[in-house]
């Protein structure tokens, strides 16, 4: 979808449309959630700072974030998908893959698939979808931002290997910041200069992810569109108005995290064995921290303990901090609650 969040705010008020409109909050904590395209042009993008962005759009318009009516339409979309295909992958509310090799009305052609969906999308929605089109997951993925906003993409078979050697390294999907300055030190800054490394050296450079790199840099990405993705994770976190600077202020907070990671495990069904601290400061470097128990746990008081442990050692955070979260992964298939089973003979 293009810019889900800003143009569903836009399509409900009329007045917001053909203006920069921000979806977050203008304080001085704030970050930005989504941003138009009209607010892109100068220059402003989800996950930055709304201090930042307002010194770059000083006109920029921010409005709330609503969930609910996310949730909705993202059903909507998601309904329309399959009445293509049931091999729906979302990726996000607003993103997935769809896998047309045999889709429902039998049309022979992806790009006639595309075109349908997103005029479907738009005349039950009025938002405008982008897609990208190819034989796997990586390239139909790069693809999907070359015509944004409403337009799509098809990367031909015979066109990949040309589309991967011109495509500059940080547009790579999979490649993030830290990636991005250890190729540009190793002199890798396209899929040309990246496929004249051995998968063997890309492993020793990059660990398991060498491997994904040295297929996709020829264009190889077998990883199938699955249907049923399972839940990794359970998590909450805080982001304040004020930094927190003691043991006292952080306990409060993680106490407040811990019930709601608890009561999100529980609902989903979900018992984990690694928790997981995170916390960011006020220069934005972050940092994280991981325990895995010997058993399986949802509950309010591990979680709060495990975190308070967390933050604690090897010592408390030196600079004050402006983000708390917790994060329950590494599930398994126990029960909450041990007891006698009852068996019927």
């Amino acid at each position: 979808m293009d810019a889900f969040f800003a143009s569903i705010a836009q399509r409900d008020n009329p007045e917001l449309q053909g203006k920069p409109v921000a979806v977050g909050s203008p304080d001085f904590r704030g970050v930005i959630a989504a941003a138009s395209y009209e607010a892109r042009q100068f220059g402003v993008r989800s996950a930055m700072p709304s201090k930042m962005a307002l010194q770059r759009c000083p006109q920029l318009i921010f409005v709330k974030h609503q969930f609910d009516i996310y949730k909705k339409v993202s059903k909507q979309i998601n309904e329309i998908f399959h009445d293509y295909t049931d091999l729906v992958e979302p990726l996000s509310l607003d993103e997935a893959y769809l896998d047309v090799t045999s889709n429902k009305p039998g049309i022979a052609l992806a790009t006639q698939i595309a075109n349908e969906i997103r005029q479907v999308i738009f005349d039950e929605t009025q938002l405008t979808a982008s897609a990208g089109i190819s034989y796997n997951k990586f390239l139909a993925k790069m693809a999907s931002d070359i015509n944004k906003p409403n337009g799509q993409k098809l990367i031909h078979p015979l066109q990949a290997s040309e589309f991967i050697d011109n495509l500059p390294i940080e547009r790579f999907y999979g490649v993030g910041k830290a990636t991005f300055e250890k190729m540009n030190k190793a002199g890798i800054h396209s899929g040309r200069e990246l496929k004249q490394y051995t998968e063997e050296a890309l492993v020793y450079m990059f660990g398991k992810q060498g491997s994904y790199f040295f297929e996709i840099s020829r264009g190889i990405d077998m990883r199938e569109v699955r249907a049923l993705r399972k839940r990794k994770s359970v998590g909450a976190e805080r982001t304040f108005k004020e930094d927190l600077t003691g043991p006292t202020e952080m306990y409060r907070v993680l106490k407040k995290i811990s019930n709601e990671v608890s009561e999100r495990a529980k609902r989903s069904g979900h018992l984990g064995k690694t928790i997981t601290l995170k916390f960011k400061y006020f220069d934005f470097e972050q940092h994280t921290r991981s325990k895995t128990l010997d058993c399986f746990i949802n509950d309010k008081e591990t979680l709060l303990n495990e975190a308070l442990t967390l933050i604690s050692k090897p010592g408390y955070p030196e600079k004050p901090v402006r983000l708390l979260g917790i994060t329950l992964s590494n599930f398994g298939e126990l029960s909450p609650v041990p007891g006698q089973l009852t068996i019927g003979f």
